[in-house]
């Protein structure tokens, strides 16, 4: 791509540069914890809030409360007064590998128009209902497909694509296990 191109995705690689620098030379402060707070409010139906978090060595704030609710579908005997646990995790996935796209392409010079992501995830509710014993709880696997118009070739939109599946925090959770510790609190 020619120099003299301008380029805006919105991301400002500059700073995230130089945050890569810095927590290259500080890694200490490159350790993050991330928060969500989870009420119940009736049959199948909760409500979450992300409102803080600990980066760069101290408690860090987000500037506003973010809301979620989530619940089932009515085909499940709910209410269906939000997004499925599961559907969350799905747009957990979507949402990084689509910012990593956007990251990538505005460091590489490449001008998107338009990007969206389709994901779907199989899953054999036999385990979750426990008919089956044998049946994972879990996705049986799930299906990534973008459509991406950008100023570049298919090799190069490819290349975005894998670039940030190699970076994305959430592929990462979801394609390897993550060891998950549950306390009860009285």
């Amino acid at each position: 791509m020619a120099s003299d191109v301008q380029v805006d995705n919105g991301v400002n690689v500059a700073a995230l540069l130089s945050a890569r620098e810095a927590l290259t030379n500080a890694p200490e402060a490159a350790n993050f914890k991330w928060r969500a707070m989870c009420e119940w409010k009736n049959g199948t139906h909760s409500h979450s809030t992300v409102e803080s978090f600990f980066g760069l060595g101290e408690e860090q704030k987000h500037r506003k409360t973010f809301s979620f609710d989530a619940d089932h579908p009515e085909v499940f005997a709910s209410e269906d007064n939000g997004a499925t646990p599961v559907e969350m995790v799905l747009v957990g996935l979507a949402s990084c590998l689509t910012a990593g796209v956007a990251a990538v392409a505005q460091n590489r010079g490449i001008q998107l128009r338009s990007v969206k992501a389709t994901l779907e995830g199989g899953m054999n509710i036999q385990g979750i209902l426990g008919i089956d014993k044998d049946v994972r709880n879990g996705f049986d696997g799930i299906k990534v497909d973008f459509k991406i118009d950008a100023d570049a070739s298919e090799d190069d939109i490819k290349a975005l694509v894998a670039q940030s599946q190699k970076r994305s925090a959430v592929f990462d959770i979801v394609t390897n296990p993550t060891n998950v510790f549950v306390n009860v609190n009285s």
